[in-house]
């Protein structure tokens, strides 16, 4: 009897050690997916070698992004990279955001072929950065358009009577610190603030007369704020054809590109980088019923279109 219960004290012993091990070995394992992760989409770019289709997702409220940027100008220098697709889902945002991606995608352009894939929605500053490509794909359903510019400010001056509050100033010209939320809008600020309106709608219309199969003219009809689906832009020329990344890597095709090359998403490599954080992101916004998503949970709330400033190129703000 002495001997069985020595004998299974000493199986559940090496059950023990053999649990340990094991989780031992699960966890080096998951550190080095985690690791071979951050190398292929969140190290350095550099390092791919392989030739492959870059991707890059332009989503959300457009500002200037520094690290977008430097992401693109990375895609624009590496060998590796055949082609690019850019899968575009944004109302827009700022003017000088939309401007900076479509200039560095016009660099990218000149070296290698570039379709735009648009998804849910591509307008005002999304749309600009649509038209840099070479190629816009668009689904049926897909919100394309949205071409011109605004300024939004509020007028507090009633809510000020209401809580007693008056603003006192002393400044060295009128037009200055002007449009305010402090004062009415008197007809001199109004016609600055229209010319600065005009001057870069102006530069939005002459930039789809450049890059697409219109006429200035026409594209004068279609600039009008309008919106429309993927079927109508196709008729109109805003698109030049209908699906999804199937479609843009036809196109690819057609330039060139082997589509049995790997299509590698070049995603923001902080994000990437920090793979175990975002995996409790993504369970977090599980949790508050958010998309399942890496992505700042306050950008997925929309907080980022709280605080644009200056010219904004965004179809609903």
């Amino acid at each position: 009897m002495a001997t069985r219960a020595d004998d299974l004290i000493d199986r559940r012993r090496l059950r023990r050690k053999l649990t340990f091990w094991r989780v031992l070995a699960l966890g080096i394992a998951a550190i080095a997916i985690g690791a071979a992760s951050y190398w292929l989409v969140g190290g350095d770019y550099k390092q791919i070698t392989t030739s492959h289709i870059a991707k890059v997702k332009i989503e959300g409220t457009i500002t200037e992004d520094d690290e977008l940027l430097e992401r693109l100008e990375e895609i624009r220098k590496s060998s590796a990279v055949k082609g690019v697709i850019l899968a575009i889902n944004s109302p827009g945002g700022t003017t000088a955001g939309g401007e900076s991606i479509y200039d560095a995608v016009r660099l990218i352009a000149e070296e290698k072929p570039v379709v735009a894939q648009v998804g849910t929605l591509a307008a005002s500053a999304g749309y600009m950065i649509a038209s840099a490509s070479d190629h816009i794909v668009a689904r049926k359903s897909s919100i394309v358009g949205s071409i011109g510019v605004l300024i939004q400010f509020p007028d507090l001056t009633g809510l000020m009577d209401k809580v007693g509050i008056k603003l006192e100033e002393v400044k060295s010209s009128p037009l200055k610190a002007e449009p305010s939320p402090f004062s009415p809008t008197t007809d001199e600020e109004r016609a600055m603030v229209r010319k600065i309106i005009t001057d870069s709608y102006d530069w939005f219309v002459g930039i789809v007369d450049e890059r697409r199969p219109l006429s200035r003219q026409e594209v004068l009809t279609l600039a009008d704020g309008s919106i429309f689906t993927g079927r109508q832009a196709l008729n109109n020329k805003l698109v030049d054809a209908l699906g999804g990344e199937d479609e843009a890597k036809t196109w690819l095709k057609e330039k060139g590109v082997d589509t049995d090359l790997e299509v590698i998403e070049w995603k923001d490599k902080d994000e990437a980088g920090f793979f175990f954080a975002n995996a409790m992101t993504k369970q977090l916004a599980r949790w508050f019923g958010l998309s399942d998503y890496s992505a700042d949970l306050i950008k997925e709330l929309g907080g980022d279109r709280l605080f644009l400033d200056g010219l904004v190129s965004l179809w609903h703000p």
